[in-house]
């Protein structure tokens, strides 16, 4: 898939759910409360010119649409003709944790007059002098910082556990606070030459 010159891409509604070859998609399955629900999302991404990537995300639960999203970085190494991979991991914690809030506050039938969240995410890399120099590739991401500003007729202690619930209901924040199983392949020319995980 070409990116065209000028124009900037986020993403649209995919025509298909993504294929994986590597894995078999889970099924969903529903659940019986009280018993929680499990569910998956599945991505299936691919490089294109310089820097330009397109993935296929789709959430695996009924009524979720695939997503066809687009990636790109700043030139020179892009052509800053969409978002980075840091940008969508950023705005997915944010928008994560305000989903769990809008839906305890309207179930919890909390008032609020205004929600907005902001937000800084801090990062390192030594990839220019990685780049310049011959050094191995390194970075990592130092900090979340977020900041949700509420106005709102109730009590300060109803918003004070507004937000703890929303942030013990986030699924993107309990990944930044605790350690969670991980694993990676590496497949050459149809062969698996590498794969390892948090239990090696």
């Amino acid at each position: 898939m070409k990116f065209h010159k000028q124009n900037f891409h986020v993403g649209e509604r995919a025509g298909a759910a993504p294929e994986p070859g590597q894995f078999e998609p889970g099924p969903f399955r529903k659940s019986r409360p009280p018993e929680p629900l499990h569910f998956e999302v599945n991505l299936v991404a691919q490089a294109h010119d310089k820097q330009q990537k397109t993935g296929t995300v789709q959430v695996n639960i009924p009524g979720f649409s695939p997503v066809t999203l687009y990636c790109d970085e700043q030139p020179p190494v892009g052509d800053d003709q969409a978002p980075p991979p840091l940008a969508f991991f950023a705005a997915g914690i944010g928008f994560c944790l305000m989903t769990h809030m809008t839906d305890i506050l309207n179930t919890r039938k909390i008032e609020v007059t205004s929600m907005r969240l902001e937000q800084r995410v801090r990062f390192m890399t030594n990839l220019g002098t990685m780049r310049e120099l011959g050094y191995r590739t390194e970075g990592t991401c130092e900090a979340v910082e977020t900041h949700v500003i509420i106005d709102s007729p109730e009590a300060p202690e109803k918003i004070h556990a507004l937000l703890e619930e929303a942030e013990g209901a986030c699924m993107a924040h309990h990944a930044l606070r605790n350690p969670i199983p991980w694993s990676t392949r590496l497949v050459h020319n149809g062969v698996e030459i590498d794969s390892r995980g948090s239990g090696d």
